[in-house]
């Protein structure tokens, strides 16, 4: 709405972003809803690009949803719980798709759980949402920045995830917990923050090598084969998606390994 883009330029400048406007999603667009573009910054100073659905039928205040993830993946969702009564947002994160940041194609414990309070800054200055009904969902491994999330700021009212593993824990351990002793992770350690010298050395940041392949041998762990039959086929595929077209950085890692997300879940409460 005006009323947010201008409390948002008041209190801090955006970043011009160049945006797609026509429809480039992997799913129809649905005749219930409005769609458009909207931008908002983060207390990081990243602006970030999200699509908004509204319902067309809309009477008096509407409770909202903040929706993201997959990880590294296209937006999802957002356009369902908007044909359902919601007014909705699916962002995309900090450094990722259309949003704003650099380098690219980082992801941060930190950073991405403040992206989605910077949403709910936004629901909350929207005329059309009622503040005191926002909620999140957070998708695969930005379900653990959704709890996280919800854990520290009480506006969020309803918090949804929908994910497999605690990305903190799977990066510091490993899938299913294999490498879960205190030699492997500074081994880990060790080598990541080897690869940050060679970047600030090189001036460039690079990739991981864990993204996925461009096709399957075969042999791979049942989850890869998961992966790969979303991000890299027509079911889920997108240019704009780090999984489907590139990789992580593979020094995002190092902050996951020191922060466990999911320390507060349920503390405050019970």
């Amino acid at each position: 709405s005006a009323v947010a883009q201008t409390n948002q330029k008041t209190n801090m400048d955006m970043k011009k972003l160049e945006l797609v406007q026509e429809w480039d999603k992997t799913f129809p667009k649905s005749d219930k809803v409005e769609h458009s573009k909207v931008v908002f910054v983060n207390r990081f100073g990243v602006t970030l690009a999200a699509d908004m659905y509204v319902p067309k039928e809309v009477v008096g205040k509407l409770s909202a949803v903040a929706v993201s993830g997959p990880f590294g993946a296209v937006k999802l969702y957002a356009q369902a719980l908007a044909e359902r009564g919601f007014l909705t947002i699916a962002f995309d994160p900090s450094f990722t798709g259309e949003s704003g940041g650099v380098p690219r194609n980082v992801a941060s414990p930190d950073i991405n759980t403040e992206d989605f309070s910077a949403a709910v800054d936004f629901l909350a200055n929207e005329d059309r949402v009622d503040p005191e009904r926002i909620g999140i969902l957070g998708i695969c491994g930005w379900g653990g920045f959704a709890i996280n999330a919800a854990a520290n700021d009480t506006r969020i009212k309803v918090t949804v995830a929908s994910t497999m593993y605690d990305i903190s824990r799977c990066t510091a351990n490993g899938y299913f917990d294999q490498a879960d002793n205190a030699d492997a992770r500074y081994e880990a350690r060790r080598q990541l923050n080897e690869q940050r010298t060679k970047d600030a050395q090189s001036g460039t940041i690079a990739p991981s090598q864990a993204g996925l392949p461009a096709s399957l041998k075969g042999n791979e762990p049942q989850f890869v084969k998961d992966y790969f039959d979303y991000y890299k086929t027509k079911r889920g595929f997108h240019p704009r998606s780090i999984n489907s077209n590139g990789a992580w950085n593979a020094t995002s890692s190092l902050s996951f390994m020191n922060m466990p997300l999911l320390a507060y879940a349920g503390v405050e409460g019970e």
